[in-house]
């Protein structure tokens, strides 16, 4: 690999467990060992890498079926919980941003939640929490919880339904969205370029036109989507 080439990203897979609860809709957050060197202290969907495990030696070549395979792995190894493979939806994909020292190509799920007995291993995951996603992005703009921005705005996007069953058939009918983020700072923070946005492929923050990205910004994120 040439010295300045990027760092290739490792396949990874995340689930959003979801439960219904008298206020609507709520997702199983984990809150990460704060000395990892991925998102250390943030509050995430339970997930990790894709092991070699989790191919099929059938089909070895098959990045998506193990994806599924390690996310349901991953559900029952951080929070004890079994996820049956065929009730998995796939939701979303994120790719950590070129310029970053790890990268990830995650693939996001979603999932009904079997039974509400989280058990943690205390090692890389140290607390756990059911919140809507209201209540999860309240916390997050009062300085409660830290939110990776994937986090951030799958949350935004399940804010919008309010039972299990209807989060799972809208998704099943729509495609799972792709994000490859274009990072820059701005005063105050960063500021996130999303596909569809105008100035994604210039990385230019003041192109005008359509708008699809996110502020992190010390005065509070700000999720923009229009045009």
């Amino acid at each position: 690999m040439p010295e300045n080439a990027p760092v290739q990203p490792v396949p990874a897979a995340t689930v959003i467990l979801l439960r219904d609860a008298p206020g609507g809709i709520e997702t199983l957050l984990l809150r990460r060992n704060s000395q990892l060197a991925f998102h250390g202290g943030s509050w995430v969907f339970p997930g990790g890498r894709v092991d070699p495990e989790d191919f099929d030696p059938a089909i070895p070549d098959d990045v998506d079926a193990a994806a599924a395979a390690a996310a349901v792995r991953e559900a029952k190894e951080e929070a004890g919980l079994d996820v049956p493979i065929d009730q998995l939806i796939y939701f979303s994909h994120w790719t950590t941003p070129v310029g970053m020292p790890k990268r990830f190509s995650t693939w996001f799920y979603l999932a009904p939640a079997q039974d509400a007995n989280v058990e943690i291993d205390g090692g890389e995951i140290h607390d756990h929490a059911w919140h809507s996603p209201t209540s999860a992005l309240e916390a997050q703009r009062a300085g409660e919880i830290e939110l990776p921005a994937p986090t951030f705005v799958s949350l935004l996007g399940l804010a919008e339904f309010s039972t299990v069953e209807e989060t799972m058939h809208a998704h099943a009918e729509r495609p799972a969205e792709i994000y490859v983020p274009r990072n820059q700072k701005v005063p105050g923070g960063r500021l996130s370029l999303y596909h569809g946005d105008a100035g994604y492929d210039t990385e230019t923050a003041e192109a005008d036109g359509a708008r699809h990205r996110l502020w992190m910004v010390e005065s509070g994120w700000r999720y923009e989507r229009a045009g």
